[in-house]
C-alpha cells in the first residue's frame, strides 16, 4: 500500500487537514505501507514558502512522518507539460480563451468542475494557444479512445462510468490555467499518483464528483487507476465545511493555545 497527503500551501492547515493527513498516515501504518507527502504548490499567484514551512511543522507535530522527501510540484512543471504534449499528440486537448463570464452567458449550467464547458474554443488548434489560454480535455474527442465504461472502486464500493455522458455532465476539464499558464489540479494530482506509485488515495468527499475526470485522464495516459477512499468532512459547530477560503482555525492557533496532537485528535475523532 502506498498513500499520499497532498497539501497546497495556499494557507495554513486546519483541523480537516489534520484529519485527512493523519487517516492516510495511520492506514499506511497499519498497513505497513508507504506514505507520502506531496506539496502541491503548483499555484503560483497564492502557495507561499512560510505555507509549507507550517504545514511542515504542523505535519511533524502531529506525529507524521513520510517515507521520502515531499515532492515539490512547482520543481516539476516541465512534466505536466509533457503530459500536455503527449495528449495534445492525440488531438485530445485544445487551448481556450473564455473566461468564466463567457462561459455563464452561454447558459452553461454547474456541474462538479464549475460550468459545464459549451466547447466554445474546440475548433483551435494547439498551434494557436498563446500563454495565456486554459489548456482544456476534450471528452468529445476522447471517447474515440475509451471504452464504453470505466470502472473504480471508491469507499469498498466499485462505481461505473458511462464515458459518453462525461461531455454533457463535465464539459472539458481544464489542464493549464488561464492567464497564469499554471498546470491544473486533475492533470497534477493523476500525473504524480502514476509517478509515485500510489495505490490508495485518501482524500475528502468533496472531491469524489471529480474523481471521473481522473480516472478518464489514467485511462488516456495509460495511467493506473489507485483505489480511492473519501472520507466525511470536519465541520464546524454550524455543520459549514471547514476550508482555508473561510480562515478556519488553523492548526497552528490550536497549538498557540496549548492543544496537544492528542487533543487534535480526539477533535478529528481519531484515537489518541
Amino acid at each position: 500500500m502506498i498513500t499520499r497527503f497532498a497539501p497546497s500551501p495556499t494557507g495554513p492547515l486546519h483541523i480537516g487537514h489534520a484529519y485527512s493527513a493523519l487517516l492516510a498516515h495511520d492506514t499506511a501504518r497499519a498497513q505497513n505501507g508507504t506514505f507520502l507527502l506531496r506539496i502541491e504548490d503548483f499555484d503560483s499567484t497564492r502557495s507561499r514558502p512560510e505555507h509549507i514551512a507550517q504545514i511542515l511543522d504542523d505535519l511533524a507535530w502531529l506525529g507524521c512522518t513520510w517515507d521520502a522527501p515531499p515532492r515539490m510540484q512547482s520543481e516539476h512543471l516541465s512534466d505536466y507539460a509533457d503530459a500536455i504534449d503527449s495528449l495534445a499528440a492525440k488531438n485530445l486537448v485544445f487551448p481556450c480563451d473564455c473566461g468564466r463570464k463567457r462561459i455563464f452567458d452561454t447558459g452553461a449550467k454547474p456541474g462538479p468542475d464549475g460550468p459545464i464547458y459549451p466547447y466554445t474554443c474546440v475548433a483551435r488548434t494547439m498551434a494557436s494557444a498563446a500563454p495565456t489560454d486554459a489548456i482544456r480535455l476534450n471528452l468529445k474527442a476522447a471517447l474515440n479512445h475509451l471504452p464504453a465504461q470505466l470502472r473504480y472502486m471508491n469507499n469498498d464500493d466499485e462505481v461505473t462510468i458511462l464515458t459518453s455522458k462525461m461531455p454533457e455532465s463535465i464539459g472539458a476539464p481544464i489542464l493549464r490555467r488561464k492567464d497564469t499558464g499554471d498546470p491544473a489540479y486533475h492533470l497534477t494530482c493523476t500525473h504524480d499518483d502514476a509517478l509515485q506509485n500510489v495505490t490508495h488515495v485518501i482524500r475528502g468527499e468533496d472531491v469524489a464528483p471529480l474523481t471521473p475526470i481522473h480516472v478518464i485522464l489514467q485511462q488516456l495516459m495509460g495511467w493506473p487507476t489507485p483505489t480511492y477512499r473519501h472520507h466525511g468532512l470536519i465541520t464546524d459547530a454550524t455543520g459549514k465545511r471547514l476550508a482555508k477560503i473561510d480562515k478556519s482555525k488553523s492548526i497552528a492557533s490550536y497549538r498557540a493555545e496549548g492543544a496537544t496532537p492528542d487533543d487534535i485528535r480526539r477533535m478529528v475523532g481519531l484515537p489518541a
